[in-house]
């Protein structure tokens, strides 16, 4: 057996496994571990092989193949194919047809051994490792992945090692019991090439850009406990990913290992760790902050003002809000537009909408011009209060500066003119918004035409949807039965049936909501039989009635005096479909029961109660009041 020599880094790295604390995902930051190692952030050359034993690709030994021409011979396949990459500048055109006999054999390790002897050209390297990857469908292992992005790194390619560790890592992750680690594979593998310890850092930075946060905050810490440190970026990288998966406590543990490993961080590092704070809601110690980054050397910019004026507009502390934005003027950060923007916000939130356009023209008035959202906030916050004059205004001064209302600005308008009781003035806004070039969203339509049924307006809901048509917009179901419904209110059944075919043409199939307002209005009409009809097509589409349909058809057929007919529907209704409905019951019996028929009615009771109705008050009034009628008729005569 031959031993492998065990390099400085990985006799640390050895000796780390077995001690089981470096692949902890539980190993807090500030383990003693991470003094243990003697040395810092640095690069290493290499100019031995790492082999790596993969018994499926292990060449076996065969004397034969020594009298095999050269082609022809596995143990030849590196050397054809670092020759022909030499000759060729990288390109690999027609090297499969040259390795047709021998390209079976080529295994995992023989694409590290290329790799290794391509250091120096990564470029050819690269070509090589996309080639087997792509054209031969072969799928490299963790360990050829590690040695192209050392390669990669040490030629200072990072975008293109950044791009293959991600898909290494995507790789890995969809596997059912992931076996890959890809931080171990990068440590092995810079025992055979030239390497930079930068690679770390791209490895941390592809974890947090994959949204693997988890992985890249042990990346980190595997980083510091073999004794290399990661720049400030990369901390920065991985700050911003703990803050947007709310994991802020291990803000503050990177922060103080950064500290501890000498890490100096700058202005980003702080911006940040004030979104921790403010995120953290603690925003007493904001001051006690500051004044650290001062000791830091760094001086609070435009964007650490504006994080804290934000948190405390959102708390509803307008008061602290203003103290800051007064001292950025004593600091010499004079506010910016976002600063003015966040404090009117704050403003109009609690309804101090006057001193929010205050606030704007003293913004104006220092030089600054408003941008669509700074428009905003003051419109939405006038509609809120239902002072549509003043949006109005607003809207035309956006418009006189060049700034075209977006979807928000529309939305808004529209919303307060339609809870004003102005649902005209919000349909002649469109128009004067189409004028203006304006694209009017879906959304907007569909309110319109939603809230125009809601009116009892289908007519005018009708014209507003073809419009929505014009413009190219599919409406939606929800729409199409907004309409139906609103039309079959008004017994309007041909443009409802219209509609209803319409979207069957569009691919929308009619759901349950459509057919009960069609069935209803068929039956309120008398034209119960057309009803039972479209009933019948609603359960071969796969729908099921409810009692609101079974309660319309009833009652049109009772209306319609085919009694018959509704104690039919009413079985089927029962056994089919185990629908029960007491009102229908109800309306049936009530119908013989003022005819007198007292005979029928108990009839129709039994039968009932063996179905698995349950009469209620109502009924048992039904049949007194039968009886009572029966009995008067019976004197009478």
């Amino acid at each position: 057996m031959h031993r492998r020599l065990i390099t400085p880094i990985n006799r640390i790295f050895l000796s780390l496994t077995r001690r089981g604390s470096l692949f902890s995902s539980t190993a807090p930051v500030s383990d003693s571990v991470f003094n243990a190692i003697p040395f810092h952030n640095f690069s290493f050359s290499s100019t031995s092989l790492q082999i790596f034993a993969d018994s499926n690709t292990e060449l076996v030994y065969n004397p034969l193949y020594s009298f095999l021409p050269r082609t022809h011979n596995p143990y030849n396949t590196v050397d054809i194919i670092c020759s022909h990459l030499k000759h060729n500048n990288g390109h690999l055109t027609f090297l499969r047809e040259d390795l047709k006999w021998v390209l079976p054999h080529l295994g995992a390790h023989d694409v590290s051994r290329v790799l290794l002897r391509c250091q120096s050209e990564h470029f050819a390297a690269l070509s090589f490792f996309n080639w087997v990857k792509s054209d031969l469908g072969f799928r490299p292992t963790s360990q050829n992945y590690s040695i192209i992005v050392h390669i990669l790194v040490w030629s200072r390619s990072f975008a293109q090692a950044m791009k293959l560790l991600s898909e290494l890592i995507e790789d890995s992750a969809k596997e059912v019991q992931p076996s890959k680690d890809v931080f171990r594979d990068l440590v092995l593998t810079t025992e055979g090439c030239n390497w930079d310890s930068v690679v770390f850092d791209i490895l941390i930075k592809a974890y947090v850009k994959l949204g693997m946060v988890r992985e890249g905050l042990i990346s980190f810490q595997k980083t510091v406990k073999i004794g290399f440190v990661p720049s400030v970026s990369v901390c920065n990288c991985l700050l911003n990913g703990l803050l947007k998966s709310n994991n802020l406590d291990c803000c503050w543990e990177i922060y103080k290992e950064m500290g501890r490993i000498g890490i100096f961080p700058n202005s980003y590092t702080f911006n940040i760790l004030t979104h921790v704070l403010c995120r953290d809601g603690d925003v007493s110690k904001v001051n006690v902050f500051l004044d650290k980054m001062e000791e830091e050397g760094f001086d609070p910019d435009v964007v650490t003002y504006n994080t804290l004026i934000d948190s405390y507009c959102w708390k509803g502390r307008l008061d602290d809000a203003f103290y800051l934005y007064k001292i950025m003027y004593r600091r010499g950060v004079p506010p910016d537009l976002v600063s003015y923007t966040t404090l009117m916000k704050g403003l109009c939130k609690i309804r101090k909408v006057r001193e929010a356009h205050q606030l704007f023209h003293r913004m104006v008035h220092r030089g600054l011009i408003p941008d669509i959202i700074s428009f905003n906030s003051l419109i939405s916050g006038y509609c809120k209060q239902g002072k549509m004059q003043e949006s109005r205004s607003l809207f035309h001064e956006m418009i006189q500066s060049g700034i075209l209302p977006d979807d928000f600005t529309c939305q808004t308008l529209i919303e307060g003119y339609v809870n004003g009781g102005r649902l005209l003035s919000a349909l002649n806004l469109v128009v004067e918004l189409k004028r203006l070039g304006v694209l009017i969203s879906p959304n907007i339509y569909c309110y319109l035409i939603m809230t125009l049924c809601q009116e009892n307006r289908p007519n005018a809901a009708v014209s507003l949807f073809r419009r929505m048509s014009q413009d190219g917009y599919e409406p939606s179901l929800e729409v199409y039965n907004g309409l139906i419904g609103s039309l079959c209110t008004y017994d309007d059944l041909q443009e409802a049936f219209l509609l209803k075919d319409e979207m069957v043409c569009k691919g929308l199939q009619p759901d349950l909501i459509t057919y009960r307002a069609l069935i209803g209005c068929l039956c309120r009409l008398g034209r119960s039989v057309e009803a039972e009809s479209l009933m019948c097509d609603m359960v071969a589409s796969g729908l099921f009635p409810d009692s609101l349909i079974c309660r319309a058809l009833i009652k049109g057929f009772c209306k319609g005096e085919n009694l018959d007919k509704a104690e039919s529907l009413l079985t089927y209704f029962a056994e089919v479909f185990h629908l029960y409905d007491i009102e229908s019951y109800n309306a049936l019996i009530q119908v013989f029961c003022e005819k007198g028929d007292v005979t029928k009615s108990l009839e129709l009771q039994d039968k009932m109660l063996k179905l698995g109705f349950v009469p209620n008050r109502l009924t048992c009034k039904s049949l007194i009041h039968g009886l009572s009628k029966a009995r008067v008729n019976t004197q009478a005569s």
